[in-house]
């Protein structure tokens, strides 16, 4: 467990009090749905760009993103190749409609092209999903701070969710909006202080071009993949395509995205906005990146824990498998030693071809170092669970049925298993940046780079829970009372909603489990769903002859089919938003033209 120092307490709590507390008293006062649902179409572009920004770059991205990069490298960026395009063609199609029919979600136009029933099955599907993520983007540094620093994860997902909640409620999109600027202000000086004190933690006499060369050395500075191969998640071509219709998706069908631009003064404000995101997004991306390849460069020069997870090598040193873990320890000090002398040799002569093969060599005998880690932590913890079962199952077949203690000792055993099949404190590429911080970083920037990550799961979930709320508010009750009500009604009902989404992404939160990878898991949610919601929206925008019930049929089969192929891995997860896009429409297409009735 780790200590903060009273400084770190204070950058911390000073900061997130200042975006909550400036948030909730420059919005108050919404008056009508226009200013709480549109924020009074008042933003500016640099408005928008940094609040969609802000919208995407969760917690996940600090915290999931740098590990990515030190486990794996570069790569990872390729997945962002695909939404400059995306802008492009969302600024040139999807504004210009939005903005000319003057709607406040991205379903309203889905009524207008087909019919109530499509309008409200997109909008659920929406709902299903960004539910689900709204609630990842609170447990994701709410796991991970509860184990580094001791924290009750519960206690933690209050925590954010009330704060997002506080603000989110009082002023709506505005509050969103202002908000997400400041948000982004602390991320990117929060960021660029880590990385300027990563390379003056890194030797002297080891200059940024040999960092990158010891990095480039070991495989981490391979950015571009050409490959056709559909089993590689991450290559120019699924950044290209499958990143174009997953961006195309995110961002011109997702609510909490387009009620970010919606809010825009003009037309041109929205699309200066996108375009601004487009032209930053990938380089922020890149450096984000960057920062965990220098973390990867420290660690060649300071010994690295092998599991991030301080509690599971604890749980494996106090299991049968201690002196399995030791020697493992003990073979991964004799291979630290060696890739820190070939650093230093490598840094004197950068171009030496020969260490950096026996650079290479060695990462990957660490590379399975960990994975053997892993597997001994998986081993104790499965033992530690199995011993307690089947002490408890010994126990609970002495008990007579109608015993007091059977209800409860059967209760126990049941929740026993479902610990068992949840804890997998094993996969530690989440814990990596975090740990470092707390370990390296000096006091007062600790508490910054805590209120990052923290401010960055409060920008993406108000994002999520406003876009919730409308969606909820305006495509489900509004459009479906049976009596108009006025404008102080229908903003009561926003902030009710609100305030019911935001407990619902805590409730999420506190039963979400951790995934092989938190920034995988969230785009997973999103290839499962999005590529068939595009193909509705294209369907909408140029298919003219094709009518609503095709549509919603269409759907329907689309979205079990695409369940189904991410069920059995049928492919690459970014695969799904081209696969499902396209599928929609083939469906659509046959359903149309053999239904009897063309015209509905």
């Amino acid at each position: 467990m780790q200590k903060l120092d009273w400084i770190d307490w204070l950058v911390l709590i000073i900061t997130l009090l200042t975006i909550v507390g400036y948030g909730t008293w420059k919005t108050r006062g919404s008056k009508n749905v226009q200013d709480y649902v549109r924020g009074g179409n008042t933003s500016k572009w640099w408005t928008i760009g940094l609040s969609v920004m802000a919208t995407q770059a969760s917690a996940i991205t600090f915290l999931s993103t740098t590990g990515q990069a030190f486990s794996d490298g570069m790569g990872f960026v390729q997945f962002y190749f695909g939404l400059p395009i995306a802008m492009v063609i969302i600024c040139l199609v999807f504004i210009p409609l939005y903005h000319r029919l003057k709607v406040y979600t991205a379903y309203e136009f889905l009524e207008n092209r087909f019919d109530l029933k499509t309008r409200s099955l997109t909008a659920i599907l929406f709902l299903v999903q960004r539910g689900l993520a709204a609630g990842i983007t609170i447990f994701a540094p709410a796991i991970i701070l509860s184990v580094v620093l001791g924290w009750n994860i519960i206690t933690l997902n209050i925590i954010i969710g009330v704060l997002v909640i506080i603000y989110t409620v009082s002023g709506g999109t505005k509050a969103v909006t202002v908000t997400q600027k400041q948000q982004m202000f602390v991320i990117f000086a929060g960021m660029l202080a880590a990385l300027f004190i990563i390379l003056n933690l890194i030797p002297k006499d080891v200059s940024f071009t040999s960092a990158l060369d010891i990095a480039g050395a070991s495989g981490r500075m391979e950015v571009l993949d050409f490959s056709f191969d559909l089993e590689n998640r991450y290559t120019v071509w699924t950044g290209l395509i499958g990143g174009t219709f997953l961006m195309l998706s995110y961002f011109g069908t997702d609510q909490s995205q387009v009620q970010r631009y919606l809010s825009g003064k003009s037309m041109k404000e929205m699309q200066m906005g996108l375009i601004f995101n487009g032209l930053l997004k990938v380089p922020m991306q890149f450096f984000i990146l960057l920062v965990g390849v220098m973390v990867f460069v420290f660690y060649q020069f300071n010994q690295a824990p092998l599991n991030f997870i301080d509690a599971s090598t604890e749980t494996v040193l106090a299991s049968q498998y201690s002196e399995d873990y030791k020697q493992l320890q003990l073979k991964q000090n004799n291979v630290f030693e060696k890739k820190k002398e070939l650093s230093i040799a490598l840094s004197k002569n950068e171009n030496d071809g020969k260490l950096k093969k026996e650079l290479f060599y060695l990462d990957s005998i660490e590379k399975n170092n960990r994975l053997e880690s892993k597997y001994l932590i998986k081993r104790a913890i499965d033992t530690a669970y199995a011993n307690k079962y089947d002490q408890l199952s010994l126990e609970l077949s002495k008990l007579n049925k109608d015993n007091d203690l059977y209800s409860g000792k059967k209760a126990e055993l049941t929740e026993l298993y479902k610990a068992s099949a949840k804890d997998t404190k094993t996969n530690d590429r989440d814990y990596m940046f975090i740990t470092f911080i707390l370990r390296y970083l000096p006091k007062g920037l600790i508490g910054l780079l805590l209120a990052v990550i923290l401010s960055a799961a409060m920008s993406s979930t108000a994002s999520e829970v406003n876009a919730l709320a409308t969606i909820t508010s305006i495509d489900l009750y509004s459009r479906n009372l049976k009596e108009e009500k006025d404008e102080a009604h229908m903003v009561k009902a926003t902030k009710f909603f609100t305030l019911i989404w935001g407990l619902v992404a805590i409730v999420i939160a506190c039963f979400a489990n951790l995934a092989e990878n938190l920034i995988q898991l969230v785009n997973i949610i999103g290839s499962i769903f999005y590529g068939n919601v595009l193909g509705i929206f294209l369907l909408a925008f140029f298919f003219k002859f094709v009518k609503a019930n095709a549509v919603f049929t269409a759907a329907i089969i689309t979205q079990v089919i695409v369940i189904i192929g991410w069920w059995f891995d049928w492919m690459p997860y970014l695969w799904l938003n081209l696969f499902g896009c396209i599928l929609v429409m083939l469906i659509a297409f046959v359903t149309q033209l053999s239904s009897p009735n063309k015209t509905s």
